[in-house]
């Protein structure tokens, strides 16, 4: 019990640690959306290479997909004046796209289950090492190059890294996780104005991150559902709470 509730918590430590500092970047930017869309086109990329390639090349299929969105919602916030609105439809078209490619398949809602909310209960604890270097190895990056950047080579570093970090979360966690964990610890951290916002996203996540999975454990429920819900719960009722 204790291996596969630690590796499960690791990873959610994982994936908060560099989320958080995603999620205040998009609230900052007003674009509250652009992970789901983004998450959702790497979805697309790997439904695409489940159907048309028996899952091969599943990673760089679906890191090709994230990077297009990535780079089109770089392109779009320069370009276009409703950028909420293309957005949204990405997100519309790419769901909707991953839905008919799975539809096909004997497997599908499996796997249209499996993109949205994975049971992280039984990731390997490699795939979570791994993740734990490439997400390391961006954190690096961004110290060194984002903060300097200006104008699109700014939008670009953002939209592009954050494209790659959303790939290898969905495929380990699914979208609702991932976006989940981007926006919930950065909401409520932004409410509470108290210290370092990115120090009180890391301890909000990593708190509802243990109890969630505790309590999936303990009642038999769906790991990545009951993270979703908890996050969202808690966001919700401090929104109604917390005065601007």
């Amino acid at each position: 019990m204790i291996d596969i509730l630690l590796t499960a918590f690791l990873l959610s430590v994982v994936l908060v640690g560099i989320h958080s500092f995603y999620g205040l970047e998009i609230i900052k930017r007003g674009i509250i959306f652009t992970d789901l869309a983004i998450g959702q086109a790497a979805a697309l990329g790997a439904a695409a290479s489940l159907f048309f390639l028996d899952g091969a090349y599943l990673y760089p299929v679906s890191l090709f997909f994230a990077l297009s969105a990535g780079l089109a919602i770089a392109l779009g916030s320069r370009r276009s004046q409703h950028l909420e609105a293309f957005i949204g439809l990405m997100y519309a078209f790419s769901l909707s796209a991953v839905y008919i490619l799975l539809s096909r398949s004997p497997h599908g809602m499996e796997e249209f289950q499996r993109l949205m909310a994975s049971d992280i209960l039984f990731t390997p604890l490699r795939e979570v090492l791994v993740t734990a270097l490439i997400y390391s190895g961006i954190g690096l990056f961004l110290f060194l190059f984002y903060r300097k950047a200006r104008g699109f080579a700014r939008d670009a570093i953002f939209f592009v890294t954050f494209a790659v970090t959303v790939t290898s979360s969905v495929r380990l966690a699914g979208v609702l996780i991932v976006f989940a964990l981007l926006v919930s610890p950065a909401l409520i951290a932004g409410m509470t104005k108290k210290g370092n916002a990115l120090v009180r996203a890391w301890t909000i996540g990593t708190a509802v991150n243990i109890a969630a999975i505790a309590a999936s454990y303990e009642f038999d429920l769906p790991t990545g559902y009951t993270l979703v819900c908890a996050h969202a719960f808690l966001a919700l009722c401090v929104s109604l709470i917390v005065k601007r």
